[in-house]
C-alpha cells in the first residue's frame, strides 16, 4: 500500500538532479537614506546584531570592507529552544556591491544572499533574498524535512526588522 507524502524509488532517482531553484525574500522599508542603510548592511562585522543565525562575521584575508570580490566569514548556528544543535563558518565573497544600490554574497560558492536598497519617501525599501539550487539528499531534507526556505525567510523578516530597530532609534 502506498502512503501519502512517501519518497518512492523515482523520487530517490531524481535527488541528484533537482535543478529549480529555492528563493525567499523579505521587504522592509526602514527610515534611513539608502546609503545609510546599505552602509549598516554591507558591513558585515555587524551582522551579527541582527541575524538570527549569523552570530558573528569578519572580513577575510586582510580585507575591511565591502567589495566585489571581498570574502568574509560568518559564524552561524541554529538554535532549537535555546540549544545550539548545527554551528558552521561560511567563507562569502561579494559578488554585486554598489553603495546605496546593491550588496551581495555568495556563501560558500552554494547560496546567493541579496540585499537591494530603493529610495521610499524619506526611507529606503530593503530587499533581502536569497537563492540556492537544492543538490541530492542534503536538499531534499533542507526542503522537505527541515523546510529551510521558510525558516530561512522568517530569519531574513527578523533580521530586517532588527537592522530597521536598530537604524530608527539611532
Amino acid at each position: 500500500m502506498a502512503v501519502a507524502g512517501a519518497v518512492g524509488s523515482r523520487d530517490l532517482r531524481t535527488l541528484g538532479r533537482m535543478t529549480e531553484p529555492c528563493t525567499g525574500s523579505a521587504t522592509i522599508v526602514i527610515h534611513r537614506s539608502p546609503q545609510e542603510v546599505w552602509s549598516a548592511i554591507a558591513d558585515v562585522t555587524r551582522m551579527g546584531e541582527w541575524s538570527p543565525e549569523t552570530n558573528a562575521a569578519r572580513w577575510a584575508e586582510g580585507g575591511s570592507a565591502p567589495a566585489v570580490g571581498a570574502k568574509f566569514l560568518g559564524d552561524n548556528a541554529v538554535k532549537v529552544g535555546g540549544r545550539t544543535i548545527k554551528a558552521w563558518t561560511t567563507t562569502s565573497e561579494v559578488t554585486a556591491c554598489e553603495p546605496g544600490v546593491v550588496f551581495e554574497f555568495v556563501a560558500e560558492g552554494y547560496t546567493t544572499w541579496r540585499y537591494d536598497f530603493a529610495a521610499e519617501g524619506a526611507g529606503t525599501t530593503v530587499t533581502e533574498s536569497f537563492s540556492y539550487v537544492p543538490k541530492g539528499l542534503q536538499g531534499f531534507i533542507y526542503g522537505t524535512v527541515l523546510r529551510r526556505r521558510s525558516a530561512m525567510t522568517k530569519g531574513m523578516r527578523s533580521t530586517l526588522a532588527r537592522v530597521k530597530s536598530t537604524l530608527e532609534s539611532a
